[in-house]
């Protein structure tokens, strides 16, 4: 794997960078062949915080997650295990796939048998489960109302039906505080 470590208000030192390529370097056990593939790590510090984002781009998959923490090397450790977790998921998925279909992992995702025991451990964690199941009407009004219907429940997002277009839309607070809007092409 290649590593591009790019630094916002921090001076990417050696140490730090070293740190990224042996961390994330331990992902390689698991799959079988090396991947191919640039990682792109991003390192903000802002205030207090640290901030850390970290991309792999690989053929059919992308692995990428960040985290936030007072210390970047403790935000390179939690990254490294949400990483590890998001393959554990997907090599479960595939592996059930073609466990299904009797038949051969294809090159792209070919993970390493060896990490089966790390896996089965998690592999009941990864089902998908519905927990609860809630209908209800949606009522026309413009994306100003749905945004004062999301607050006033206390909610995260809102489903509503958009009054101009009669379309199915859905609002969404943003993690800094603003909001989304999800439209239908």
């Amino acid at each position: 794997m290649n590593y591009n470590v790019r630094g916002e208000n921090i001076e990417v030192t050696p140490a730090i960078r070293e740190y990224v390529e042996k961390k994330i370097g331990k992902l390689e056990r698991y799959f079988n062949n090396t991947p191919d593939a640039n990682v792109l790590v991003n390192l903000k510090v802002n205030n207090n915080t640290s901030k850390v984002e970290v991309t792999i781009p690989m053929q059919n998959l992308v692995l990428r997650a960040e985290e936030e923490n007072a210390d970047m090397y403790a935000a390179i450790d939690l990254i490294n295990d949400k990483l590890e977790r998001q393959i554990r998921k997907h090599k479960t998925k595939v592996n059930r796939k073609f466990r299904n279909n009797l038949s051969t992992t294809p090159d792209a995702f070919a993970f390493n048998t060896e990490a089966d025991e790390v896996v089965d451990e998690f592999e009941d964690d990864t089902d998908i489960e519905v927990v609860r199941n809630k209908r209800f009407d949606l009522k026309p009004m413009d994306s100003e109302e749905a945004i004062l219907q999301m607050n006033m429940l206390g909610h995260s997002f809102f489903v509503y039906t958009n009054a101009d277009t009669n379309t199915t839309n859905v609002v969404y607070r943003r993690k800094d505080g603003r909001y989304g809007l999800i439209e239908p092409s």
